[in-house]
């Protein structure tokens, strides 16, 4: 288990059916078409994203090394051999000394009810317990989006908190709760290691052939 895995040189990374990579700028126009929807904005604590914003979001995103206190390190979810980025994770360092961070996820509402952020979820887990060495990691999650609690539920995580009407934004009250997970309770949970990197050489959007195109970019 590592404390201090870098992020600029985290390889791309495969679940069941789907391929973790870093954004890239090519991303744009699959980034801006969920970060502009209202519907995928409700739960972010903000509004949707104009393209400029979609830019500017993505240009922070691909340049954040993921070492201070206060980074934040996202990566897009692709459904190979498509290579189209139709959401991503994030895990943002909380408290370096406390080994603290911080995971959610964005999906795209047309790629909604398959299962997919439920295992890219995991991973993310995987990702912040396995490779990062952290020692908790938690979600904030709107106490009216059902879909992320169950999420974070049949991930094991615990329900901390539920802060009444902690927010308010665009004139609404909003609660939220604080589920959590300790690297412990992930190692009891996932005796064996999740955490599956792909090697550098593999052509993860063409099957097995070898290739050294830099698919990690």
């Amino acid at each position: 288990m590592s404390n201090g895995g870098e992020a600029a040189d985290l390889a791309p990374v495969r679940t069941e059916r789907l391929l973790l990579r870093r954004l890239r700028a090519d991303d744009l126009d699959a980034v801006h078409s969920f970060q502009s929807r209202a519907d995928v904005a409700r739960y972010l604590y903000r509004n949707a994203m104009t393209r400029d914003e979609a830019g500017a979001w993505l240009a922070s995103s691909i340049a954040s090394r993921f070492a201070d206190e206060g980074t934040t390190l996202r990566l897009a979810l692709t459904v190979p051999p498509d290579d189209r980025c139709i959401g991503y994770v994030h895990l943002h360092r909380a408290n370096n000394p406390a080994r603290q961070a911080e995971t959610g996820y964005v999906i795209h509402p047309d790629h909604a009810g398959r299962g997919y952020a439920t295992e890219a979820a995991r991973e993310a887990l995987a990702l912040g317990f396995e490779h990062f060495g952290f020692h908790r990691i938690f979600a904030r999650v709107d106490a009216q989006n059902a879909a992320s609690i169950r999420i974070c539920e049949r991930l094991g995580m615990r329900r901390e908190a539920h802060l009444v009407e902690n927010d308010r934004r665009n004139g609404r009250w909003g609660s939220e709760l604080v589920y959590a997970m300790l690297a412990r309770e992930w190692n009891a949970a996932y005796p064996d290691p999740v955490f599956r990197p792909v090697h550098p050489e593999v052509n993860v959007h063409g099957g097995d052939e070898a290739t050294n195109s830099g698919s990690s970019a």
